[in-house]
């Protein structure tokens, strides 16, 4: 067992020896803060304080983050490391503070100081240290656990470690179910009538074709979904927008409709099935309320996972929000309008609450590629985001990280605007997930 000597614990680095723990070692590091016990400790000795004591430990000099208790903006250098970044350089056995570095990055510390949003209000990515300097498309905490377990091996070889599993979680956002169907006279009446404005004749018949049963709804691909997922045996996760009155960007079947609750019924009997709070909820804290609650109705037990509509995550405020409504899982940390890491890590941890200064309940789900970034973001060609899809994959893998992707069933149906993403789609499901992907984590 790895003993770690320590002048102060502090809830930052207690928070952060644990995420190296779970990473790491079956058993938990101990922390002491006594250095005579410390120095006639047998096993494997970690010193990260502000001075070593003998070659006989593993030393890193500390810095000061993990032992202030405010939010200020830091002062951080970025050099090469490995072919890889690294910030927060100090000297010792490893080459940087990687506990203060990993700490910034998952706590997402930037995020609390002063910044700008995009156009929807969320906290803009090209602002980021990991865009900046180039790092975003990396699992840069991964990378220097990685790094660190290598360094440490060689002063204490007798260490063991655990053995992580590479896993695949695939995911589903369902913000409109149908395009069509389910939507009521006015809905249709009104695209119908848009439609025929700017003379689109192919989309008035298919919405006609539709609508009178001869033609399947193009956003209904759901039964082939559910012969894929069988067929690669594995379990993905739905996540339905089900706000009660329609916004600009909350635009799901109505609640009241029969079709709609028989379709989330069926999933949660079969699949996970999570919330995915409206727009609205955000600025009502009481519709994310609401929106739980006729959700479990519908499924029948207890909704625990979630996953922001629009990716729209503010810090600390949404996560608060979550916990508040006894959400435990959720897989909002990634950007809305760009692909990579937002945390810099591949790995499921725990929320911690900066303002607050403490770990959280709430243990987040990072995803890495989201299909509509691809599309409306990036502006990829289902060629573009294919390549771009298996680097991620294959980069997760690489690092025995979970690769989670997002998709939307609107996207994997059969409108003309998104020709070749279903068979994208079934590509990447055929060639690569039925192959080596694991189930979800339960």
């Amino acid at each position: 067992m790895l003993l770690l000597f320590t002048n102060t614990i502090t809830p930052r680095l207690q928070y952060i020896v644990d995420f190296f723990s779970e990473e790491l070692f079956d058993e938990p590091i101990r922390i002491t803060t006594n250095e005579e016990s410390f120095k006639k400790y047998n096993g494997p000795r970690l010193n990260y304080s502000d001075q070593d004591f003998s070659e006989a430990e593993f030393f890193i000099k500390s810095t000061d983050l993990l032992f202030e208790n405010n939010i200020r903006l830091q002062s951080i250098q970025c050099f090469e490391l490995n072919f890889h970044k690294a910030f927060f350089a100090t000297r010792g056995d490893f080459p940087f503070d990687l506990f203060a570095a990993s700490f910034y990055l998952l706590s997402r510390y930037e995020e609390y100081l002063p910044h700008t949003t995009d156009e929807y209000g969320r906290y803009a990515y090209a602002q980021s240290l990991a865009f900046r300097e180039n790092f975003l498309k990396q699992p840069l905490v991964n990378i220097w656990v990685e790094d660190f377990k290598k360094a440490i091996t060689r002063k204490f070889p007798q260490l063991l470690f655990r053995h992580n599993s590479f896993r695949c979680l695939l995911t589903y956002d369902v913000d409109i179910a149908y395009c069509y169907k389910h939507k009521g006279w006015r809905r249709n009446t009104g695209s119908f009538i848009r439609a025929a404005i700017k003379g689109e004749v192919k989309k008035m018949k298919e919405q006609w074709n539709v609508l009178s049963g001869r033609d399947k709804d193009p956003f209904d691909c759901f039964e082939w979904l559910d012969a894929l997922h069988l067929y690669c045996r594995i379990k993905p996760y739905y996540f339905f927008l089900v706000a009660k009155k329609r916004s600009r960007y909350d635009k799901n079947c109505s609640t009241d409709k029969k079709q709609f609750t028989a379709l989330i019924e069926y999933y949660s009997h079969n699949y996970k099935v999570g919330i995915h709070p409206s727009w609205q909820s955000s600025d009502e804290a009481r519709l994310l309320k609401e929106e739980k609650e006729w959700l479990e109705v519908v499924c029948d037990k207890p909704v625990k996972i979630s996953r922001q509509h629009y990716i729209r995550l503010e810090l600390p405020q949404t996560y608060r929000q979550l916990i508040e409504n006894k959400i435990e899982k959720d897989f909002s940390m990634g950007y809305g309008s760009i692909n990579g890491f937002r945390a810099s890590v591949c790995s499921s941890y725990y929320w911690y609450d900066l303002d607050k200064n403490e770990a959280s309940s709430l243990r987040l789900y990072p995803f890495c590629f989201m299909d509509a970034n691809s599309f409306f973001e990036q502006k990829y060609s289902p060629q573009q985001a294919y390549e771009e899809l298996m680097q991620y994959y294959n980069l997760v893998k690489r690092h025995h990280g979970i690769f989670i992707s997002i998709w939307h069933n609107h996207m994997m149906g059969t409108t003309e605007q998104f020709l070749g993403w279903r068979q994208l789609f079934e590509l990447f499901m055929k060639e690569t997930v039925y192959w080596d992907a694991y189930n979800d984590e339960g």
